[in-house]
């Protein structure tokens, strides 16, 4: 069982390319591999602490298909998220900055002490 959070976010997107990530632009803050075509999302620090943390599966409003928490972002973006898009920087551009809700499940807390 699960509790549903459901935020408005700012999502942008990125790509596996050294000047937008870091010298090793395959591999996320979290140490998982990027590949082109991953349904793949990078969250701010606040969001992980709400929750959205590593492997969390996410409903991106607009999207048919759930993302999936796999990266985290610079510490001074707040509820924020970015969309990874491979390499495909022109479709990054594209997609630009926006507001979307997300929804995605936490886990309930067992109320039962031992």
């Amino acid at each position: 069982m699960c509790y549903n959070k459901i935020f408005q976010v700012t999502a942008t997107a990125y790509n596996s390319l050294a000047y937008q990530t870091s010298s090793n632009p395959h591999i996320t803050a979290f140490g998982d591999s990027l590949k082109p075509g991953m349904r793949y999302i990078a969250v701010s620090r606040d969001l992980l602490d709400s929750g959205l943390v590593h492997n969390t599966k996410v409903k991106l409003d607009g999207f048919d298909s759930l993302y999936i928490v796999k990266d985290k972002m610079n510490r001074r973006w707040r509820k924020r998220i970015d969309i990874y898009m491979g390499i495909d920087v022109k479709k990054a551009k594209q997609w630009g900055k926006r507001k979307v809700n997300i929804e995605y499940c936490t886990p309930l807390k067992d109320s039962i002490s031992h």
